[in-house]
């Protein structure tokens, strides 16, 4: 089982965690929402579970609950630009579709 992020998710993650001033990781969750049913749930990790999974990328932790692994196994996390707009993009291979937004997924 496995969870990365590319070099510029890494590098946004960094800057954000040392704008931020503290903070373990990034953890990437799942919960039940969104238009096809699930939606990823990002947030700052200042504590890890006893269950918690982390994963090391480019010097970044990501930090994944066992609910939520399952759904997660294999995913990529990149940071993306384009235009004017920028955000994380996850590129899931178990969501067998996507919302148009692109933050929910159904597997």
């Amino acid at each position: 089982m496995s969870v990365s992020l590319t070099p510029a998710a890494a590098r946004h993650v960094e800057k954000s965690l040392v704008k931020r001033g503290s903070g373990l990781g990034l953890r990437l969750a799942v919960k039940t929402s969104g238009c096809s049913g699930f939606a990823y749930a990002l947030e700052f990790v200042d504590e890890m579970n006893a269950d918690d999974q982390c994963f090391e990328n480019h010097g970044v932790k990501v930090i994944v609950d066992p609910r939520s692994l399952g759904m997660l196994d294999g995913t990529e996390l990149d940071f993306v630009r384009e235009g004017l707009n920028e955000g994380f993009k996850f590129n899931n291979p178990n969501a067998k579709n996507n919302c148009g937004c692109g933050e929910s997924f159904a597997v």
